[in-house]
């Protein structure tokens, strides 16, 4: 079969398995403007010798314009229609889970394209797809696998280069070796990295194609490189020029996601807009994921502290025997232990309310105002602050204080960090209160985290005024993760965030309904 219908035949493929969009979005799929001048061009340019100009097609785009379906379907046009006979094509990803998502794009296009699926021997339990007629293999790797030595590629896709954990993938599968075959492929879809070291693989490789492109677009500083075809979508280049770009502007969205409209609604980019406004956190995560730039800070605080002033309010008198869940966040020692009832509406409330409490050892009281640079004697003598007695955190004096709260309020479940539960959860069980461990990863945790945000900015959720409970809120920095999931970082924020901990946590529980679900794990 000659290119021309090679070609066509892969996209045919590619077109059917894209039918997906039209279900969708009520469009009938097309090749998108970019797509189609990425893939012709990448395959097109020849030589003299008839031989393809590249070798490195690097495509740099924000997240859900395609990527994954796109090197599925160049893995299959790689496999099936690239002349090759015994070659080895493999896509590599950061891990399993996202390796499994690039394989079953591929068979989902194998599928719908009869032809090429008599043509196929699939070995679906090993990522794993055999061309019989060329005995061409297509696999899909992930960089938890044990070992990649020995492999000849004739083709090499990385999907999300940037969330590479290290280099060793890519130096494996690229160092050399191609040189083996006549006519290698290495292809790089990615987006932009959250790599404020610029230490990462995806980050070096992101330089290597920003300077080949600007030295094919008269750039004297930097040198081209033949073999690379490089596209960037995004923003990039001087920090203080992006600093001063409108992110909010929808000319600029379009421009930086070129399949806007096709496979992401216009209407969703309004609505993290609208979140970016109002959420350090969020803005992070709209220039990251939607503007493809590539992250230069660390961490962000979460929300402006004015937001917290604004829900605070005089609680109604009527809070007792009403239904609430809490969270308990357990200090080491001497450090800050914290406990939040959250009440959600029920008869008698109209809007969600929170009670905080927080106990701080008698003894190391004043280190800690020096260490800590806050008031916590004036805020013990207000009543915002308790103190436990001794040199430590008496876990035993808080259950009792937790128990005799419950005495008053519906405490329906009570939510803590795994770590030192052991201390207090069969006294509090002893006492006929259920506890659960909630365990303190971005999975679990950013539900809960949106949900508390959300309810700050509608101004459905309020408390009283509790400076320590303000100071803690106004200290939390966060860690995110590219599926727009984040959490506080303990380590990494500015100070203690025990009460905010516990706020989250009490938020959680209530959202887990533990009796039917097995997420959480409660003490018999």
């Amino acid at each position: 079969m000659d290119f021309e219908g090679a070609f066509f035949a892969f996209c045919v493929s590619f077109f059917r398995v894209l039918r997906v969009r039209r279900h969708f979005y009520g469009k009938p799929f097309k090749l998108l403007p970019w797509e189609k001048e990425a893939i012709s061009t990448f395959y097109g340019t020849l030589k003299a010798n008839g031989c393809r100009q590249y070798q490195y097609l690097y495509l740099e785009i924000p997240k859900k314009n395609g990527k994954s379906q796109l090197a599925a379907a160049i893995g299959l046009k790689q496999t099936f229609f690239d002349g090759v006979r015994d070659g080895e094509v493999y896509v590599c990803a950061a891990d399993k889970d996202n390796a499994s998502i690039v394989f079953n794009a591929a068979l989902s296009m194998l599928n719908q394209c009869p032809f090429l699926k008599k043509r196929a021997k699939v070995k679906e339990s090993q990522r794993i797809i055999v061309d019989k007629v060329t005995h061409t293999i297509f696999k899909v790797l992930s960089a938890e696998a044990y070992s990649k030595h020995g492999y000849k590629p004739s083709c090499v896709i990385f999907d999300e280069l940037h969330a590479q954990p290290n280099r060793d993938l890519w130096d494996i599968m690229t160092f050399g070796s191609g040189s083996a075959r006549k006519q290698p492929v290495f292809v790089v879809l990615t987006t932009a990295g959250d790599d404020p070291d610029r230490s990462s693989i995806g980050w070096e490789i992101h330089e290597k194609a920003r300077k080949i492109y600007e030295a094919r677009n008269g750039n004297p500083t930097y040198a081209d490189n033949p073999l690379w075809l490089p596209y960037i979508f995004g923003l990039g280049g001087d920090p203080d020029v992006i600093k001063n770009i409108d992110i909010f502007d929808e000319e600029l969205w379009y421009k930086c996601n070129p399949s806007l409209g096709i496979t992401i609604d216009i209407d969703t980019l309004r609505a993290e807009a609208a979140d970016a406004k109002t959420s350090p956190a969020s803005e992070r995560l709209f220039r990251w994921l939607r503007l493809n730039q590539w992250i230069s800070v660390n961490l962000v605080g979460w929300l402006p502290l004015s937001e917290w002033d604004e829900t605070v309010k005089e609680l109604p008198v009527n809070l007792a025997n009403k239904k609430c869940w809490g969270g308990l966040d357990l200090s080491s020692t001497t450090d800050l232990t914290a406990f939040v009832l959250t009440f959600p509406p029920q008869d008698g409330l109209d809007y969600w309310y929170q009670l905080y409490f927080a106990w701080i050892t008698e003894e190391k009281m004043r280190e800690r105002e020096q260490s800590d640079g806050v008031p916590f004697g004036q805020w013990v003598t207000d009543g915002y602050v308790f103190t436990t007695p001794g040199r430590t955190i008496d876990y035993d004096f808080v259950c009792e204080q937790i128990a005799f709260l419950a005495l008053k309020y519906s405490i329906q479940w009570i939510g803590t960090d795994p770590w030192q539960a052991a201390a207090v959860e069969k006294v509090l069980l002893d006492k006929g209160i259920k506890v659960a461990e909630i365990p303190q990863d971005v999975k679990y945790l950013s539900p809960a985290m949106k949900k508390y945000e959300k309810l700050i900015l509608d101004r459905k959720l309020y408390h009283i005024y509790n400076p320590c409970a303000r100071w803690n809120f106004g200290n939390v920095r966060l860690y995110t993760d590219i599926n727009n999931n984040y959490k506080p970082d303990k380590h990494k924020s500015t100070s203690r965030i025990d009460i905010t901990m516990a706020a989250i946590d009490s938020i959680a529980m209530h959202m887990a309904h533990p009796a039917k679900t097995n997420i959480f794990y409660s003490p018999s």
